[in-house]
């Protein structure tokens, strides 16, 4: 039988490699037939014709977690193997019966250095197979990378991170998904997309593969024939989808519902919404001035994300109201447009400060138009502290203000009050609702101080109901 070949894994950081130099050179007099790869500085164990694994190729190849590690082979073919120093497995390994007589009969070691945050992916994209089937975009060697994406207009008008196979890996990381499933077909070309291609649009709206679930639900819901992502993306109005994020998960990713919930300076909540804008783009087509038709636009296009605040345990979270189980996490879409503020510094009772936000709701749309969209209610913690120290929960709140809503078609009828717009005049004897019974959704979020709630106004092209709606999602971990 052919004679066996060791091959020693060791980094000089390690301080049980450190510890072993002794037993290291024993095993150089003992196995004719020893490499050892060092993976960090190339004089350690030089003296012991040490190999220095400069790429890490060799560590990767080998699989190598942990630093010692020592490899058996026969005829090529790896029989046996031990991690870290445990004396008895090195003795029965190498056959020699008194190896490391001198040291401590254990010791764990230290992680290899393909393990290194960002290193793994490197290597599996320079050594590996990495599995990517997306075409790869040659840059020149002095070209800028970032640039390139500008001009070959795969960004929304901010720079974005350039998507190499490392770092989509990194992100493909995130979820357990098959990075070739095909997630669905993106409008308006209706181009297929795999998860593959959501994790580099991921990469470049400077995700972390943690929010990976969070940008799969999210496309997911907005692929929902309900969700009319379609229609959405060439109506000349203002409407974008919203994004809202409810359970765990919004925890455990860092994502903001406090101050400043609704603007900048959180990576989860502006990366989420910016990763599936990018997508639209840049696998269906859905660029500005092309399909994109809006008259004007908002700047919740670039991105519109955040959490609901669920700190409150008596309040039912959005999600659960529209059937998710409490203590699961999932996202809503929500057609919609910028935020409209509401300031109502005096209203102290339930009933003065419904009225009060009754009237700003009003203006949705247009205030003599009804029923042409939905609409979110935002509401801060000061506003909301009146109605939970009243007992008003989400069913008695959203009763109350669509009672408060409620308008004589008199004053919203075409021409009513000098204005042109408005509703058909055969109804000027109604009283008129102005959202229909599941048009208002009511979401908890802000920081703590300030009077101030928000109205995020909905799409005039969600007025026919169950053809364009919000849409719901579990999200898959």
């Amino acid at each position: 039988m052919t004679s066996p070949r060791f091959t020693l894994f060791v980094k000089q950081e390690c301080h049980t490699c450190a510890m072993l130099e002794p037993v290291f050179a024993r095993l150089r007099q003992a196995l004719p037939q020893l490499t050892i790869f060092v993976e960090d500085d190339p004089a350690f164990l030089a003296s012991l014709s040490s190999v220095h694994d400069k790429t890490l190729e060799h560590s990767f190849r080998n699989n190598i977690e942990t630093t010692p590690t020592l490899v058996r082979t026969v005829d090529g073919h790896e029989t046996e193997r031990v991690v870290g120093w445990v004396r008895d497995e090195w003795r029965a390994i190498t056959g020699i019966a008194d190896l490391g007589s001198d040291v401590p009969a254990y010791s764990p070691g230290c992680g290899s250095q393909t393990r290194q945050p960002g290193v793994w992916e490197r290597l599996v994209a320079r050594f590996g197979e990495s599995h990517l089937k997306s075409r790869t975009i040659e840059v020149g060697e002095w070209d800028d990378p970032m640039e390139a994406c500008f001009e070959r207009g795969w960004t929304d008008g901010l720079p974005v991170v350039p998507p190499t196979d490392e770092r989509i890996l990194r992100m493909l990381s995130g979820t357990s998904r098959r990075p070739d499933e095909v997630v669905g077909l993106i409008p308006p070309d209706l181009a297929p997309c795999t998860v593959e291609k959501v994790a580099a649009n991921a990469v470049m709206a400077g995700c972390k593969p943690e929010y990976m679930p969070v940008v799969l639900a999210v496309l997911e819901a907005a692929l929902d024939p309900v969700f009319t992502m379609h229609g959405l993306l060439c109506t000349t109005y203002f409407s974008g989808p919203i994004i809202i994020v409810n359970g765990p998960i919004a925890q455990a990713i860092g994502m903001n519902w406090g101050v400043n919930a609704l603007g900048q300076g959180n990576r989860a909540n502006a990366t989420i919404g910016r990763a599936l804008q990018l997508i639209i783009r840049n696998v269906g087509g859905g660029r500005p001035g092309e399909i994109d038709r809006a008259t004007l636009g908002q700047p919740g296009k670039y991105t519109f994300c955040f959490a609901e605040d669920e700190t409150d345990p008596a309040w039912e979270p959005l999600s659960v109201s529209r059937g998710i189980p409490r203590g699961r996490s999932a996202v809503t879409l929500f057609q919609g447009d910028g935020v409209q503020g509401v300031a109502d510094q005096r209203s102290r009772t339930p009933e003065d400060l419904v009225r009060s936000l009754a009237m700003a709701l009003c203006a949705v749309n247009h205030p003599k138009l009804v029923q042409t969209g939905n609409a979110i209610l935002i509401l801060a913690p000061e506003h909301y502290l009146i109605f939970r120290d009243a007992g008003w929960d989400r069913v008695r709140l959203t009763r109350e203000l669509h009672a408060a809503l409620l308008r004589p078609g008199s004053d919203l009828i075409r021409g009513a009050h000098g204005v042109g717009e408005g509703i058909a005049p055969a109804r000027a004897n109604e009283m008129v609702a102005k959202f229909r019974d599941d048009g208002l959704l009511i979401v908890r979020a802000g920081g703590q101080a300030g009077m101030f709630s928000a109205i995020c106004a909905g799409w005039p092209g969600g007025r026919v109901r169950g053809q364009t709606d919000p849409v719901t999602k579990e999200i898959r971990l």
